[in-house]
């Protein structure tokens, strides 16, 4: 396998970081105890943050007393002010000023939250500019993306300091199907994920083996899934917290392949990558046309959102 190396803009993270965590909604606080369960070994401690009376006081006293019965060390949760959220390693953005409800079950739901949502990115990417913030900047919250492009054009944060974490639910939504339907079962051992987590999303059944009908039909459906979810009548945020969320970053941390969204000179897109000492790597792969014209489409539109 082929890879792209960028340099990581003298990004430097210890062997265990401290987290700090902004807004404990639903994705937030599944989040939160997804790197409390299973971080220990990359995770020093996490900070959590909610201008919500009550709701931080909630998950610390909460979240401090999981323990596995061999007592294995788990990093302990902290509360932390608004100003102490870039005093650390990596920082996830996981606020939203509006979530639509479930009464919502059609349309394209997580870009319309970009607007509100990207004024609040831009209040604290500004601000860990004004903090000479050096760590991750890792966004979670809808639309992951654009998002990521907005936060690093408002913090001048380095281009490697920013990731967006929206497309590893993608991947496990299609494992999901091709675990389902045969007819996608290529996906298992071949597929790819690539681009945003939303209606752009691309899917390949197999780059060796592209079938274009076939991932098309794959990538409707798990673009979707998030609507089925509405329509049982509940909000579908639990397997996105821990598939794009605590599993996508802890394999970040330990420097494993996994899916979220790098910048590539122009736009934030999500592909397979890893953290190396020597920069971002990701998979350079030898693209069908059909795949790769997909691809371009997908990064045309996400160029146009400002």
């Amino acid at each position: 396998m082929n890879t792209t190396i960028r340099p990581a803009g003298g990004l430097c993270l210890p062997d265990k970081c401290r987290v700090t965590l902004l807004a404990l909604g639903d994705v937030g606080s599944t989040l939160l105890m997804g790197l409390r369960l299973l971080g220990g070994d990359v995770i020093r401690s996490i900070g959590i943050c909610d201008v919500r009376p009550g709701v931080s006081e909630r998950w610390e006293f909460e979240l401090n007393q999981i323990q596995s019965p061999d007592a294995a060390a788990l990093p302990p949760v902290d509360i932390i002010a608004p100003e102490q959220l870039f005093d650390g390693d990596v920082f996830l953005f996981c606020a939203s000023r509006m979530v639509p409800d479930t009464s919502v079950t059609s349309g394209d739901v997580r870009m319309a939250q970009y607007g509100l949502n990207r004024e609040l990115a831009a209040v604290y990417a500004r601000m860990a500019r004004e903090k000479n913030y050096r760590g991750l900047f890792c966004v979670v919250s809808d639309p992951v993306d654009p998002l990521c492009r907005a936060a690093m054009r408002e913090s001048g944060l380095a281009p490697a300091q920013v990731r967006g974490f929206g497309l590893g639910v993608m991947h496990a939504r299609a494992l999901y199907y091709a675990r389902r339907d045969g007819r996608f079962a290529s996906y298992l051992t071949e597929g790819r994920a690539f681009g945003p987590h939303g209606e752009d999303l691309v899917l390949a059944n197999s780059v060796a083996h592209y079938d274009d009908a076939l991932s098309r039909e794959l990538t409707d459906k798990v673009a979707h899934a998030n609507l089925e979810m509405r329509r049982l009548g509940y909000k579908p945020y639990v397997a996105p917290a821990l598939s794009s969320g605590a599993l996508s970053l802890l394999a970040l941390l330990r420097g494993q392949w996994h899916y979220s969204s790098v910048y590539d000179g122009q736009v934030f897109m999500g592909c397979r990558n890893r953290l190396t000492p020597a920069g971002i790597e990701t998979e350079a792969l030898t693209l069908p046309p059909a795949l790769q014209k997909r691809l371009d489409e997908t990064r045309a539109k996400l160029n146009t959102i400002e």
